[in-house]
């Protein structure tokens, strides 16, 4: 007779590898992009565009990273893979029309460049990390590389009001970009060896626990170093990003939902002193006050109404890839307006799809952060989908009228080298981290783990004495 021990654990459920089901959805996604390409070519000169670039380029692109996925993280979640090529995808795609409407700028095929570099990151992410945790060692290299990426753009000149450029010849990048990741992983790392202290020590005010200023003290003074140098940068986007980051990734750590309070309190304050204080700021603010100003001036639409202009010509399906003039908005119709040209020709059906794609990258992100069993990586997981939805929402926001603008990248859409180079980037760690949460656990004896055992008992022999006799050990 064959008996399991009464604290055996039940038999684990394996998940499925689901890398058919990516490569599925990366052949729609890539397949979506080409049709895009075809449509402009058809509304501009009524005739197949004369190459398929940018699509089989993405194509190529989406292949390689598939594979690299498929090999070194086969556990991976099957969605963030296919989200990303769309994304990206429809930027090459809005660039591209964008381009024809603009002649002497080619912008499409320069971002087809920062997103190979961007996917030859990914893959180097994939392949080389192997364990997430490894990152958790190098917090405060992390946190000195961050600060430096952030203040060296000061001592270049200033692009359209703010010093967060650094520009050498034709080659211009933005180091803050890559420093979003770096203060991630720091916040993380010290959150999660300090969330104990910072949740149940120090003085009760209120209805806020707040932790004593030795361990509260030096991840505050970091963040506020952050943010003190993308003001005198004139970067109030990327603060705001920060400033958002944080507050999410110490909620998330202690469970005081005070903290979310304390934030917005803060975010408050900080948002009027220095739409008050900074000129180029106060500027914004007005404009996001009375848009139709200039217009009411006679000086005609500003950037922000030719946005709503165009939202408003989109309705509900759109005029169609290639037959918009969101172009009139100007110099910023490529970066901070792309989502404008979106609303325009693919109309509010269009926008919410691509709204809806980001939201589901995000879930997943925090998904992730869920089945994570290690608080460091459950805080990573956490933090980089906050930083793309917190990206989303304050980009969409300031171009529909929601808040003043603040003059960021939208995610793998806009024109931007260093932007798409950092989202793919983040979603190499997101797919490590995925991997790392939906693998199975093996089956063989770890270090403070036992695995479970079965007794044989003879008819004539009494059962074991104790259940300790072949315990089951806890996972």
């Amino acid at each position: 007779m064959t008996a399991t021990t009464a604290d055996s654990p039940p038999p684990e459920l394996r998940l499925r590898k689901r890398r058919g089901v990516e490569l599925s959805l990366l052949v729609c996604a890539v397949l979506i992009s080409v049709f895009g390409y075809i449509a402009v070519g058809f509304a501009r000169d009524d005739a197949a565009p004369p190459d398929v670039a940018h699509s089989a380029g993405l194509g190529l692109l989406a292949l390689v990273a598939h594979l690299a996925v498929r090999f070194r993280a086969p556990y991976a979640d099957p969605l963030l893979l296919p989200i990303a090529v769309l994304l990206n995808g429809i930027g090459l795609v809005l660039l591209h029309r964008l381009d024809l409407s603009t002649p002497g700028e080619r912008d499409a095929p320069a971002q087809l460049v920062w997103s190979t570099l961007g996917v030859a990151l990914f893959i180097a992410v994939v392949v080389l990390l192997r364990d997430h945790r490894v990152l958790q060692r190098y917090a405060y290299l992390s946190v000195v590389a961050a600060l430096l990426l952030m203040t060296v753009p000061i001592f270049f000149p200033a692009v359209n009001g703010a010093r967060i450029w650094i520009r050498i010849d034709e080659l211009s990048f933005q180091p803050g970009e890559f420093a979003k990741i770096l203060l991630a992983v720091f916040f993380a790392s010290y959150l999660a060896a300090n969330h104990s202290a910072l949740a149940y020590t120090g003085r009760r005010i209120w209805r806020l626990q707040l932790p004593t200023g030795r361990v509260l003290g030096p991840i505050v003074a970091i963040w506020l170093l952050s943010v003190l140098v993308l003001i005198l940068e004139r970067d109030l986007g990327t603060s705001l990003l920060f400033f958002g980051l944080f507050v999410i990734l110490l909620y998330v750590a202690t469970g005081r939902t005070g903290w979310i309070a304390v934030g917005l309190l803060l975010a408050g304050v900080g948002a009027v002193a220095v739409g008050w204080l900074e000129p180029h700021v106060h500027s914004r603010v007005q404009d996001w006050l009375d848009p139709f100003a200039s217009i009411n001036a006679g000086q005609g639409p500003d950037q922000l109404a030719q946005s709503l202009f165009a939202f408003a010509a989109g309705g509900m399906f759109g005029t169609g890839l290639g037959l918009g003039r969101s172009v009139l908005i100007g110099f910023a119709a490529k970066s901070d307006f792309i989502l404008a040209t979106a609303g325009e020709e693919l109309g509010l059906i269009g926008l919410t799809a691509i709204i809806l794609l980001y939201a589901l990258l995000v879930a997943r992100g925090y998904r992730t952060g869920l089945a994570l069993r290690d608080p460091f990586g459950r805080l990573l997981a956490v933090g980089l989908a906050s930083i793309v939805a917190l990206q989303v929402f304050v980009i969409a926001g300031g171009v529909t009228g929601l808040i003043p603008l603040t003059g960021m990248a939208m995610p793998f859409l806009a024109q931007g080298g260093s932007s798409v180079v950092t989202n793919w980037v983040i979603v190499a760690l997101l797919i490590r981290l995925s991997d790392s949460a939906r693998r199975p656990r093996p089956e063989t004896v770890e270090t403070g783990v036992i695995a479970p055992t079965t007794v044989t008992l003879k008819p004539t022999e009494p059962g074991p004495s104790s259940p300790r006799s072949a315990p089951g050990g806890e996972r």
